[in-house]
């Protein structure tokens, strides 16, 4: 048997495969195959198959875009590996990435199903730059969470503390990917943890504490569809969520800073407003909120004392900002 089957979902990124097929072949392990699920591509993908003549590089070709979760879906039903790891079709992996894993794995117990690692994120310009200094700043003063382990894990991947990215970092047991019915096909964001959650049904998941992914920082869906997205997510995991609330995780309040930055940056602010007044709010997530509120600016002017009107209150006062009649029905509007 195949030690290890790669799958990686693509659509039109005919400029970056190359890149990620190589990182899979480049891996310090042999024994591996690399299922590439074409999920309906335009351009030039088909040419980039013709350019590997090397049989561990599968192509499946989807007739018709299906999305990334049925694209990853296909890659596990086609696999033949002990294990599966995820990668997107425009990130990289480190060299030692799976050796590293399978590693960890080796000195855990049969308990043990799955492993990530961790990743750095590839942002471009001056911009970029300001961003990840105070990204690294900003983290020397979390808590260290648990980032390892089985049903302890919940709460911490509920309340975004810790992101064991499937769609690139992940390496699980076939087996157990094939058990829990793969990635959620309905879910247009919060897949990747969705199925972590699931995983942790069968087993624990162990970390590999070093950046072995390198990522492009991509785009966003819609605030509207990140919204429905959330609420079918924490929907379905409403006992868990309660639970490890009573335990004094922020996990709705998370969501709903994560929705406020959203809205801010497509410039609809009293929309972000409003799911601010839900979220927990500190000085550490100013520097976000102002960031992401100065995207929205630009995209969408506001006159300026409006715009610095609403982040203010919003800001300082969180949940007693407005009444939430009256925010809503501005909201839409915003």
């Amino acid at each position: 048997m195949t030690r290890v089957s790669v799958v990686i979902p693509t659509y039109n990124r005919a400029a970056t495969l190359p890149d990620a097929i190589d990182s899979a072949l480049n891996q310090t392990i042999d024994d591996l195959e690399v299922i590439v699920v074409d999920d309906g591509s335009t351009d030039d993908t088909e040419s980039v198959f013709a350019e590997y003549d090397d049989p561990r590089v599968r192509p499946v070709v989807h007739a018709t875009n299906l999305g990334a979760n049925v694209a990853r879906n296909t890659g596990i039903d086609h696999a033949r590996g002990e294990y599966v790891a995820f990668l997107d079709s425009d990130d990289r992996w480190h060299p030692q990435k799976l050796e590293r894993q399978l590693a960890t794995l080796e000195e855990r117990s049969s308990d043990w199903v799955g492993v990530y690692c961790d990743t750095a994120y590839e942002l471009a310009g001056t911009n970029g730059w300001i961003r990840g200094v105070a990204a690294s700043v900003l983290a020397r003063a979390d808590e260290v969470p648990t980032r390892e382990g089985g049903q302890e894990l919940i709460g911490e991947i509920l309340a975004g503390n810790v992101h064991p990215s499937a769609g690139s970092t992940l390496l699980v047991r076939t087996e157990v990917a094939n058990e829990v019915n793969g990635f959620d096909e309905t879910l247009d964001r919060f897949q990747d943890p969705e199925f972590c959650l699931r995983i942790l049904k069968q087993g624990k998941i162990a970390y590999v504490d070093d950046a072995l992914v390198r990522c492009e920082e991509t785009g966003h869906p819609p605030a509207d569809v990140i919204e429905n997205a959330s609420k079918e997510y924490l929907s379905s995991y409403e006992d868990e969520v309660e639970r490890f609330e009573d335990k004094g995780y922020e996990i709705r309040s998370t969501h709903a800073l994560i929705l406020a930055k959203r809205y801010f940056s497509e410039g609809r602010f009293l929309r972000g407003a409003l799911h601010l007044r839900k979220a927990t709010v500190s000085p550490r997530t100013y520097p976000g909120v102002c960031w992401v509120a100065g995207v929205g600016i630009r995209r969408r002017p506001l006159p300026a004392v409006v715009t610095l009107a609403v982040l203010v209150i919003a800001t300082i006062f969180g949940r007693r900002m407005l009444s939430s009649g009256f925010s809503a029905l501005l909201a839409d509007r915003f």
